[in-house]
């Protein structure tokens, strides 16, 4: 059985205990579908400091990562040389913004290893000749790369197939490409998720819509597309513009489906 192994580089190991032991991916490690193996950088140091950053050359604010430790700790996660799953990811403000479709693409993988960054960055070496990606998970900047790793982590192990209760699920969510109507006629955009519904069916007057409850399931796969077309037009028209809609979307969001 495959198991999908997560190397966590960080000088922070003990960041990791309370976010990666719960929800989906604390049942995925209990599955067995992944591994999460913490690397503590200091570990990988040569000198009674233990000292794993120093001032940049050139001059300017703040401390750099360097170089060697990192190279010492992947080579320890694969050895000399690179094999056909070695994955190794520097998670920067740099780097290729992360979306589902990366999520999708890592969750093939068979291990990969995070490099958490720190301070001012890292050493410009790492970047050219270690790493495979670099990956930013928004246009911000965060004080180190451990929460980064948490949310790519996360993203991913629920793409890994038997992580869900339903693989359905992972495929229905936003961010996706996916036809909800099951027709031809309509094109499959990246759109944001439908609204969901629960019991109550009533609730201080705040009422489930009534074609939910109806059982005619052709009908409800158009209202969740038109729903998820509406919230992407409205909350994210960077992902979709009225324009690139198909006719058929279009008279779809004019169409009245609900009594």
């Amino acid at each position: 059985m495959s198991v999908l192994t997560f190397h966590l580089i960080t000088i922070f190991p003990n960041f990791f205990d309370g976010p990666l032991s719960h929800g989906i991916v604390g049942q995925a490690q209990k599955k067995k579908k992944i591994s999460i193996q913490i690397h503590d950088l200091r570990g990988f140091t040569q000198d009674r400091h233990k000292t794993v950053d120093d001032r940049p050359f050139g001059g300017g604010e703040g401390m750099i990562l360097k170089p060697e430790p990192i190279f010492r700790a992947v080579e320890k996660i694969y050895g000399i040389g690179s094999g056909i799953d070695r994955k190794v990811i520097l998670l920067s403000p740099q780097g290729r913004k992360f979306n589902q479709e990366i999520a999708f693409e890592l969750s093939m993988c068979q291990r990969m290893t995070l490099i958490c960054g720190r301070y001012e960055g890292v050493d410009e070496r790492v970047r050219e000749y270690l790493t495979d990606d670099e990956i930013s998970i928004g246009d911000y900047v965060l004080s180190g790369g451990e929460l980064a790793a948490c949310v790519l982590l996360d993203a991913v192990t629920r793409l890994v197939p038997g992580v869900l209760n339903k693989d359905s699920s992972r495929l229905n969510e936003s961010f996706t490409r996916r036809n909800l109507s099951g027709s031809e006629n309509h094109q499959s955009y990246t759109i944001l998720d439908h609204p969901h519904y629960t019991r109550p069916e009533s609730f201080d007057g705040l009422k489930v819509p009534e074609l939910l409850m109806s059982g005619d399931h052709k009908k409800i796969g158009l209202w969740r597309r038109k729903k998820g077309i509406e919230k992407t037009l409205k909350n994210r028209p960077d992902l979709l513009q009225y324009d690139r809609l198909s006719e058929a979307d279009k008279r779809l969001l004019e169409l009245k489906l609900e009594p």
